[in-house]
């Protein structure tokens, strides 16, 4: 045969798939459905990297293995191609964001085309044309409708030097990360999503669905869901009481609190400035506080920051003691009231802070009716820690679990869950719920983005929407991309744009100028998939229930042992939802938590007909550049797929990256690597210069190998254990590679089970089988049912299940529970073949030689165990 030219063979199939419309999913075919979704990606201008076809190809070979199991599969893409780079660059050259997005996705679409995965291109949709903005812009508008919209003077981080709000994740060290000034905190009026109102919904729904644990975990701790205390604490300074509210989850430690500390934001510190003896240090620490982010501030491993309201203190509750009022970075006003009581003896942050700072710590609960010896508090129940400059190590840490009360009054001797609530109400607190969720910031002050559909009427004094007749309500073309002297987006200086009138009474109106944060688009594409071209309405909720419905066992086209592994992402509950959902392990909270909230709502008005989104979400691993770090232009060790596949080949490339390591981890990119998978495949190709008329399966050696291969690799499918399966394979090429002739069918079996990995070159093969050319044999008839037609149509492969049992299992020969001997033996031998086996085995007999034999314990298939008086 002659050398596999991967260049114009997958050029090929690629026109030949795309021109035959095989990969495009049919609303309301009769087959059963499975709807496979990937994150889709953002089309910045460098292109795709190595990193975003692993996650792909694993989801095409989901996709093209269930079409192959007789599934009408929908598996779409699109671009989320609203957002901030793109923006940036506009500013940069002032060419028009459109103009550079419309290039980069023409970009990303050659390169994805390259990779020939399987998508429905027919169904592609793009977040930032207005025809699929429109239906973002609805969906706010109900949100607004609901209630679950409103605008609201929050802090945000400040660069004064380019006039403009930043993310967070634009904060670096303090300082603007594009031109590096010292960034301010500001009050800005922001919009707001109240998902904070569904935090119990999104909790609950969590239990209906197939996500990876971690993915679980993660979203209940962002939610953070707590049942505790509100309870008052009075500040008494000279001729001044005042109270500060706390929220705690442990009340129980209430005789343990031996000071206060306040986030720098606190009301209450403006409120008592006078009385605060040394103001200028407290202001220069609240200043410097301003130029920190909310995760830098939150970062346990940091080292604790922190200055005394002199002047002032705060009277515990429960002990009647004066205690000290701190302001420190830790405590953030956003979350519980933005005040903590601390308690060093039982909380790890607070512990630190009184260690660092020479303050009191009161140890209250006790594993035990006892101290515990190592307690910092000591015998007498509490110590004061010696000045930061001489305290030594060793001064033992906070206990934080649970116990029995001591130095707690008449609550002494209590179990710390009876007492929570007994001090509760002897201090006169209340029970509360609170979460650590909080509700979502909907607005930028940036262009590209979807516009709001709302206008501030001033006669109105209010906020009123747009007819929905009205939508999309298009992006205004403007001059300069640069955010106003004023901080507001390049909109606000549009003013004919700006300037409107009022919806509902005519009166003169201002548009809100203010777009959506790129999390909005992604928040509900999944739903536009079933249905991309409805000018209706955002999806018909006929092709949603088709789409986002769930199939039942008995509809399943695939049955027994031949279904291993494929029940769980289709059998869901009732709730439905896109049936497997891959993406990276850094949007198992935000996005997925977003589009959770934005499915349970439409579902709430009844729009959507699954409450859950998703049935089954799992992740992936990124690829490392080759020194190990993560992939970035700054580092210089992003690999580009174009120049790999020019070399080597997308199916080599695909491949690669599914063996490379286990999917659900991180792996260094190793080029060198990739030459040993081309090998592989060249080795396949090969094989067809072996194919035999004459030959049958059956007279071959590896007919057993093949059958257990068929089984190994369709389970390790559904296991995500691509390079399992993989290493199956070649395991199974090198044997075949072994005989003198191979039979047609075990050729066929072969290209079958490594179609969905490597599609173009066993799409070719295939071909020439059943249309011979030079260098093939000519086919004996296919004998599975099947006829003409390309590879990607045929089924999957079946296993005999007699072929899959081994005939010799390894029985291991036990003397009183330890191995003695490992011995080859018939998978049927009886309980008497196998004593007379052991009894005689020399290696064995020895151990129980002189020895009265009280038992033989024999387990079939596995082992003998020979047990001595």
């Amino acid at each position: 045969m002659k050398k596999y030219n991967h260049l114009k063979i997958e050029k090929k199939w690629q026109k030949k798939w795309e021109k035959e419309g095989v990969f495009v999913a049919r609303d309301n075919d009769p087959r059963p459905k499975f709807y496979a979704l990937i994150e889709f990606p953002y089309p910045s201008g460098e292109g795709l990297h190595v990193g975003h076809p692993r996650s792909y190809t694993a989801m095409d070979i989901i996709a093209r293995k269930r079409r192959m199991e007789g599934y009408n599969v929908l598996f779409p893409i699109g671009f989320d191609s609203f957002g901030l780079p793109t923006e940036n660059y506009a500013i940069k050259t002032g060419r028009p964001p459109s103009e550079i997005t419309k290039e980069n996705i023409a970009n990303f679409t050659k390169q994805l085309k390259m990779l020939g995965f399987s998508f429905d291109w027919d169904r592609a949709v793009t977040t930032s044309d207005p025809s699929y903005y429109k239906w973002t812009q609805w969906i706010f508008l109900q949100f607004f409708k609901h209630g679950l919209a409103y605008k609201k003077k929050m802090t945000i981080n400040w660069c004064p030097k380019d006039k403009i709000g930043l993310a967070n994740e634009e904060v670096v060290d303090g300082c603007c990360e594009r031109c590096g000034t010292a960034v301010e905190k500001r009050e800005k009026e922001q919009w707001m999503l109240a998902i904070t109102k569904y935090a119990d919904k999104l909790l609950e729904g969590l239990k209906d669905v197939d996500y990876i644990e971690r993915a679980k975990v993660q979203q209940e701790n962002w939610i953070g869901k707590s049942t505790g205390a509100l309870l008052q604490f009075t500040v008494v300074s000279s001729q001044f009481t005042d109270k500060i509210e706390v929220f705690t989850t442990r009340p129980d430690t209430l005789f343990g609190a031996t000071y206060m500390v306040l986030a720098p934001e606190h009301k209450i510190i403006k409120n008592v400035k006078l009385k605060i003896k040394n103001w200028d240090e407290v202001e220069k620490y609240i200043d410097t506080v301003k130029k920190k982010t909310e995760q830098e501030r939150m970062n346990v491993e940091r080292e604790k920051t922190g200055v005394e309201l002199k002047g002032i203190k705060a009277i515990n509750p429960a002990t009647k003691e004066e205690i000290p009022i701190w302001v420190a970075d830790y405590v953030l006003a956003g979350y519980g009231t933005g005040a903590i009581m601390a308690v060093p003896g039982h909380d790890g942050r607070d512990f630190e802070f009184a260690k660092k700072f020479g303050l009191k710590v009161r140890e209250v609960v006790s594993p035990s009716p006892g101290l515990r010896p190592s307690s910092p508090a000591g015998r007498g129940g509490s110590k004061n820690f010696p000045s930061p400059s001489g305290r030594g190590e060793g001064d033992g840490g906070a206990y934080t679990g649970p116990g029995i009360l001591i130095n707690s009054g008449r609550f002494n001797g209590l179990a710390h869950e009876t007492a929570k609530w007994k001090i509760t109400e002897s201090v006169g607190g209340t029970r509360k719920v609170t979460y650590k969720l909080r509700d979502w910031v909907f607005s930028r002050q940036r262009y590209w983005g979807e516009p709001i559909p709302l206008v501030w009427c001033d006669k109105c004094k209010e906020w009123v929407s747009i007819p929905e007749s009205a939508l999309p309500l298009k992006l205004p073309k403007v001059e300069k991309y640069q955010p106003t002297d004023t901080g507001e987006s390049p909109l606000a200086a549009m003013e004919k744009w700006v300037k409107t009138k009022c919806p509902r009474c005519g009166g003169p109106a201002r548009r809100e100028t203010d777009t959506m944060p790129n999390w909005a688009g992604s928040s509900w594409y999944f739903l536009r998939y079933c249905d991309p071209h409805n000018n209706k309405e955002f999806a018909s909720m006929e092709k949603l229930k088709y789409w986002m419905g769930s199939p039942s066992p008995q509809s399943s086209p695939i049955k027994g042992e031949e279904a291993i592994g494929n029940p769980p992402p289709l059998v869901g509950g009732v709730r439905g939802g896109v049936d497997w959902y891959n993406g990276g392990m850094e949007h198992t909270v935000l996005h997925l938590l977003y589009s959770r909230f934005w499915n349970q709502f439409l579902y709430d008005i009844g729009v959507v007909p699954t409450r859950e989104p998703y049935k089954k979400r799992t992740s992936h691993g990124i690829i490392l550049g080759e020194d190990g770090e993560k992939m970035s232009k700054s580092r210089g060790n992003v690999v580009n797929p174009d120049d790999i596949i020019k070399q080597y080949g997308a199916d080599t490339l695909r491949l690669y990256e599914m063996f490379m390591g286990p999917f659900d981890q991180a792996v260094p990119w190793s080029t060198k690597s990739i030459a040993g998978v081309q090998r592989f495949l060249e080795k396949v190709w090969q094989l067809g210069s072996k194919i035999s008329e004459t030959s049958k399966i059956s007279e071959t050696s590896v007919e057993r190998l093949l059958h257990k291969t068929i089984k190994k690799v369709t389970g390790d499918i559904e296991a995500m254990k691509f390079n399992t399966a993989i290493a199956a394979m070649m395991t199974l090429v090198n044997e075949m590679s072994k005989e003198d002739k191979l039979s047609v069918t075990s050729y066929e079996l072969l290209l079958t089970l490594l179609h969905p990995f490597a599609p173009h070159i066993t799409e070719e093969l295939w071909n020439r089988i059943h249309r011979p050319s030079p260098g093939l044999r000519p086919p004996s008839p296919l004998g599975r049912g099947e006829g003409e037609g390309m590879l990607c149509q045929q089924p999957w492969s079946k296993y005999d299940p007699a072929l899959v049992k081994d005939e010799e299992i390894e029985l291991v020969i036990q003397v009183n529970g330890k191995v003695r001997d490992l011995v080859r033996v018939s998978v049927d031998i009886s309980e008497e073949e196998a004593k007379v086996l052991a009894f005689q085995n020399e290696k064995v007999a020895k151990w129980f030689h002189g020895q009265e034999v009280k038992d033989v314990i024999f387990v079939k298939g596995k082992l003998i165990n020979i047990v001595t008086q």
